[in-house]
Parts: structure tokens; sequence; C-alpha cells
């Protein structure tokens, strides 16, 4: 599936959940690969944008606040979800203030206006994050547990219990993302009556209203308590019905606050950037836990992607290059050529495998009583692998040899001893420019990384004496 953006600039209006502020936000095209982004028009230097990204999140307060230098974007995860429900992989979002407005408190103005856009596709391939084991997460002070597992496509499950007689536990689900705009994003935000009178205290919830939260009663009030509640709301009066909701608000659903957690979810997720194969199952999940576990699965991710580089050996193949081919490539011989065969090759990169022995010449003098590969013959080996590469590139290869110029930024990380299996992987950085190679190289022993390193060599015209 490829990535996709929008395909006109369109603009909504209202008021911040928590700032109170009037906001006028306009969601604007952007190029493949450039990702979901928001910038503050009215801050000092507006040419500044928040990348929708987990790294950028610096509160969890009622809801997800992203920050880069001093510009700040408040309750991100409304339009967040929108996004990712219905696809859009690159957007710039406009805001002429600090926060995403509000609206009903749901999602359904943000999918409404992403429609009425219209969603074009791009070019590039959208990345997808295939999930292959369990990933979970566990907060023991709140009893928040969060798992994603293996599945075939991108699902949710979410169950909250918040210990109250009025709204018990609940669950809620999502098992294909063509069905959220129907069941999910229309599903409003919610706080219990106990917490108003201190969010109020707090500053937060400036801008909210009996039209934009669904107002849970979960103690009991007196007239004059409720009269002051309303004062405080702006409003002339308030009363409780009969199912525990404050006036004015009627559920869509019965679970509608498991559905908007489940709205939620989606939305901080969002915040790692790509899209997700698995199926997402989180009890009692929050801004907090969200944001938590969705850094653990950046981390994880980045496994994911060194995991995926490492090249795949399969011994019963039958190599691009054996041994007897190599030779007519490559002036090395015993003791030191260092690579037994070519096991892929393109025109921008080369794997090659050694076979480490006792039989090494280096081991008889090289820690004897402990034998390890020497970390500069890995460099060599990686050094005749890129060879090969480079070899494969010209007329007439065995008219030509490759010496080093430089080695750079080289670690090695674990020892190379008998017995084990050497990958070596090498890419060019750079395309090839007169007769100088810029590669970078890998080594692994099965899925450990062992050494690294970026090479520098050139072509010579072999001299025959």
């Amino acid at each position: 599936m490829n990535q996709k953006t929008i395909q006109k600039a369109v603009t909504i209006s209202g008021i911040g959940l928590h700032t109170g502020e009037k906001v006028n936000m306009t969601l604007h095209p952007a190029p493949a690969n450039h990702g979901i982004r928001f910038r503050r028009k009215d801050a000092i230097c507006d040419s500044i944008e928040i990348l929708a990204d987990v790294s950028k999140v610096v509160s969890t307060n009622r809801g997800t606040t992203l920050k880069s230098g001093d510009i700040v974007v408040h309750t991100v995860e409304h339009i967040m979800s929108a996004l990712y429900a219905l696809g859009v992989d690159n957007i710039t979002i406009e805001l002429d203030g600090p926060e995403i407005p509000i609206m009903d408190g749901s999602a359904a103005p943000f999918t409404k206006l992403i429609r009425q856009a219209g969603i074009e596709s791009l070019e590039a391939e959208r990345e997808v994050f295939v999930v292959s084991e369990p990933i979970t997460f566990h907060d023991k002070s709140t009893d928040t547990e969060i798992m994603l597992l293996p599945n075939d496509q991108f699902e949710v499950t979410v169950m909250i219990d918040f210990d109250s007689e009025i709204l018990g536990q609940q669950y809620a689900s999502l098992g294909n993302l063509d069905e959220y705009e129907k069941e999910i994003a229309p599903c409003r935000t919610f706080v219990f009556l106990r917490e108003l009178e201190n969010l109020l205290e707090l500053g937060l919830i400036k801008g909210g209203d009996l039209d934009n939260a669904i107002v849970i009663a979960d103690v009991m009030m007196n007239e004059k308590e409720l009269d002051e509640l309303a004062d405080k709301l702006g409003k002339e009066s308030i009363n409780i019905e009969e199912e525990g909701i404050l006036n004015t608000i009627k559920l869509h659903y019965k679970n509608e606050p498991a559905r908007h957690k489940l709205l939620d979810i989606i939305g901080d997720m969002a915040l790692f950037g790509k899209y997700i194969q698995g199926k997402v199952v989180a009890k009692k999940p929050g801004h907090t836990s969200n944001v938590s576990f969705t850094k653990i699965l950046k981390r994880k991710y980045r496994e994911f992607q060194k995991l995926r580089a490492i090249p795949n050996y399969d011994p019963t193949k039958q190599p691009v290059l054996d041994t007897v081919q190599i030779n007519g490539l490559l002036p090395h011989r015993y003791p030191f050529l260092l690579i037994d065969k070519v096991i892929g090759i393109t025109d921008r990169s080369v794997v090659a495998v050694k076979n480490v022995t006792i039989n090494e010449p280096y081991f008889q003098g090289h820690f004897p009583g402990n034998p390890v590969m020497p970390g500069v013959l890995q460099i060599e080996a990686m050094a005749q692998t890129g060879g090969i590469l480079v070899l494969s590139n010209v007329e007439d290869p065995t008219d030509w040899d490759t010496y080093f110029l430089k080695i750079d930024k080289t670690k090695f990380k674990h020892k190379v001893v008998p017995g084990d299996t050497l990958i070596f992987k090498l890419e060019l950085i750079s395309p090839i420019r007169r007769g100088i190679c810029h590669m970078f190289g890998s080594a692994y022993v099965g899925d450990k990384l062992v050494s690294e390193g970026e090479l520098t060599a050139q072509i010579v015209k072999r001299i025959n004496r």
C-alpha cells in the first residue's frame, strides 16, 4: 500500500478544551515521507514544525501535548486518531493557537474534514511494522496493561474499569479500521463530576462545555452545589439525568466511554509514526500509559530494523560466487583470502560468508588459549567483500585491484571465535566516482552484530610484473 495525503487544504475552527482559546486549524497536503507535522503560524518563528512523534511528547495530563523548542501543541490525540484511521501519512497541520480545537469532544469533525479534503495516494510505498512477537507494558501503580500481538491486520480491544457504580467495567473493540468512522469517531471525551472542580482549579478544561464532553455524575450533589458548578461552567443551570450523566448530552452508545478510550489509544499510538499490523489489547489505558507503551514500541521497531538488515543465510543454496570464482576476481591467497563464498550481490550491496575454524593460522599466536579472531582481520574480510562489489561494477574486473584509502567509525561489539560463521554485508554509501568507493560494512554472527565500520577504497589498474 502506498503512502497517502489529502488533495486540498481545508480549515476548521473551534475552542481548545484546556486553554479555552479559539483556534483555526488548516490541514495542508504534504509530499511522501514528510510525515505528520504541526505548524504554529501564530508563533514568533512560524518556520518551526513539530513532528508528530512520541519523542516530542512533554505532557499527558488530560491530553497529549507535543513540544519543539518553545513551541507547544496541546491535545493532539483526536486529530491523530482520525488521520491514522483514514490512512493519511503525510500532512501539515497549521494552527493559529496552542491547542487542537476540541469541537464536540470526538474525532468525527476531523474525519469529516479529511473526507472533505479528499485523500490521494502518493508514489512512495508505506512502511508497515508487522508485529512478529508480543510486546507488553504493565504499570503496577494503575494496573494498566497494554499488549500488541501478531495479527493479520490492525485491531484494537479496550477494557476500562473506573470502580464506579455509574461507569463500571466497559469493553470496546475495533476489528477493522473501515469501521472507525461509524463506530469510534463519534465517541466523545468524558470526565467524572468529582474531577471537574479540581480540573478547573488547575487551569484546565477552560474550553470545557456540556456540548463537548460527557460528564459522569459519580458523586451526589445537592441543588446548591449544582448551581455553583453551573456558574463555574458558565451555565444557567445543570442537572443529573437518571442514567448518571449531566443534562444536554445523550450517549451515542452505552459503552461510549470505552469507545472513546479506544479512539485515544489509536491517536497516541499514531505518534509511533508507522502503520502497524497487529492487535492491541489494552486494560485501563490512559494517555500516560499509551505514550509509555508507544515509546517501547519505538524501541522494539529499531531492534526490528536492525534484525531486518541482517542477511538471510541458507547454507544449502548455491552461492553467487564460490571460492574458485572469488580467486578469479581477488588477488588474495591463503592465508589472506578471508571470505569463502558470496551469497548475494546487487549494484549497491554484497553479502559474503566466512567460516571461522580453529585451523586459521592467526589462532596460533592470537590468544591461543582463548582464540579470538583479530578485529583488523574482520575489517580486512569486509574490504575483500567490498572489493567484490566494486569489481562487479567495472568491465574486465580481473584487470583491476582495490586498495584501502580510509577506515572510519569502526566498532568491535562482540568477539568472534572458532566455530562461528561470519556474514559480511557491504553497502555503498554514495555512488562510485572516479574510482573512489565509499562503503558501510557490517559483520554478523547469527543475529548478533559483531563489528562495523565505514571503508573507503580506490580501484587501481592492475600492473602485471
